[in-house]
């Protein structure tokens, strides 16, 4: 990895610099998710079997996991694993369960009674990745908040292994959330079968997730077609920005950097740093350390797209951080507890040299299905609000009606909506009648 210097760089220059790897390949991902998409919805189950040979290379006589074998996968599982799950599984809980939303109700005049009232979304669907890497994180981090929602129907896609079957670390995870039907279906045409139903995959209200960007483009092509699903978030490919100063150790920063740059070809990872001897340290130790990776390959063309970016002051780092918006935000600084108030901008900040975002990932607490390609800009992560809805209800007593009445009057007059002021006036004067 290049180190550049922030103060060196013309607008372009910085533009290109925090330019995200998958705005490239936009054109040609959303001409081929057009058409996975055409070909589920025209073909259904026949699609996605044909899919699954295709893209990966599966053949499957029965789409739909047994729940028999969800639980025998769960009991055949690795004794730690099946720990590991379980531990993780309570710490999100916790977390999800103390920021759930409340409904409430107020009287916003004599006689007039406004509630906000909270239901669970009917049925939902979530795509758990599993195609370089099974992520049986991802299904403890959408099928916990859908479980305190209290979702009625609960839909999980994930793809098939070569040999037709579950990676079995995401069954374990799914019978952990109580999630009974889940079917063999990967990449976008998981999303289309979520989105549309097929004879074996129930159309759903909202589908969850991340992906690369394939599944990431999915979802936004059906949420914006007439009466489709909606969605939680732009959630892929993955990203992860750190903010260091000179105290700051490479080595933990260059593991943290490479932590996301494994997760995909199009995952980005970018340093920010007033310290050029250790944006070099850096560097040196990114070299060293991801020649010992399984996935090196990977993260190496990861790391094509990626930048350490010298800067002038911590301040200016915190201000470009703002801007490009990341899905995971690093500060490691000497306090960094005192930058967070300057943050307003990040899908999820870990603070310090002894919180990697490898805990958000997996077992801290919270959730790891965060907005990236900038959405943190105008959207935060997956909690349980995402998975119901919130409706209002109002009440007006005959007293209320002639408290407010008046108000809706004047103001339906002004806009020229006479049958919206009718509806009003027509029963003041019933009452004024009635009380002759």
């Amino acid at each position: 990895m290049n180190v550049l210097t922030w103060n060196d760089l013309d607008d372009a220059g910085r533009a290109e610099a925090l330019r995200r790897g998958t705005a490239a390949a936009g054109p040609e991902v959303s001409t081929g998710v057009r058409q996975i998409l055409a070909e589920v919805r025209a073909d259904g189950d026949a699609a996605l079997r044909r899919l699954a040979r295709r893209l990966d290379g599966a053949e499957l006589d029965e789409l739909a996991v047994p729940v028999a074998e969800r639980d025998a996968a769960r009991a055949g599982l690795d004794p730690e694993l099946r720990s590991a799950i379980t531990e993780a599984a309570g710490r999100i809980r916790t977390f999800h369960r103390a920021g759930m939303q409340q409904g409430y109700a107020v009287e916003t005049a004599p006689g007039v009674v406004c509630e906000r009232v909270v239901r669970p979304i009917r049925r939902v669907g979530l795509y758990v990745p599993a195609g370089t890497a099974p992520l049986p994180s991802t299904a403890l981090m959408l099928g916990i908040p859908a479980q305190l929602a209290d979702c009625p129907e609960v839909v999980l896609c994930t793809p098939p292994r070569p040999d037709g079957t579950a990676d079995p670390s995401v069954l374990a995870a799914a019978a952990e959330c109580g999630i009974d039907r889940i079917y063999l279906v990967g990449g976008a045409q998981a999303v289309a079968a979520m989105a549309y139903g097929t004879a074996t995959v129930p159309a759903c209200d909202k589908l969850f997730g991340p992906g690369n960007a394939w599944v990431t483009e999915a979802k936004r092509q059906v949420s914006t077609a007439e009466g489709g699903p909606g969605i939680d978030m732009p959630a892929g490919p993955s990203e992860v920005l750190v903010i260091a100063d000179a105290g700051a150790d490479p080595e933990f920063v260059a593991a943290d950097l490479l932590s996301q740059a494994e997760h995909g070809p199009d995952s980005q990872v970018v340093l920010l740093t007033d310290a050029p001897a250790l944006a070099q340290a850096v560097a040196e130790q990114v070299a060293e350390q991801v020649d010992t990776l399984p996935r090196a390959d990977i993260a190496r063309k990861a790391l094509a797209g990626s930048r350490l970016i010298v800067t002038a002051d911590l301040d200016t780092a915190v201000e470009i951080s703002n801007d490009y918006a990341p899905e995971h935000l690093i500060l490691a600084l000497r306090d960094p507890r005192a930058w967070v108030g300057r943050i307003d901008r990040a899908g999820s900040v870990f603070l310090g040299d002894h919180t990697p975002e490898t805990l958000g990932d997996y077992c801290s607490g919270t959730n790891h299905v965060l907005p990236t390609a900038g959405a943190a800009r105008f959207t935060g992560g997956v909690n349980v609000s995402a998975f119901q809805i919130a409706m209002t209800v109002q009440q007006a007593t005959p007293a209320g009606l002639a408290e407010v009445g008046p108000c809706a009057v004047r103001l339906s007059e002004a806009e020229q909506l006479h049958a919206h002021q009718r509806a009003v006036t027509r029963r003041l004067a019933r009452m004024s009648e009635a009380a002759g």
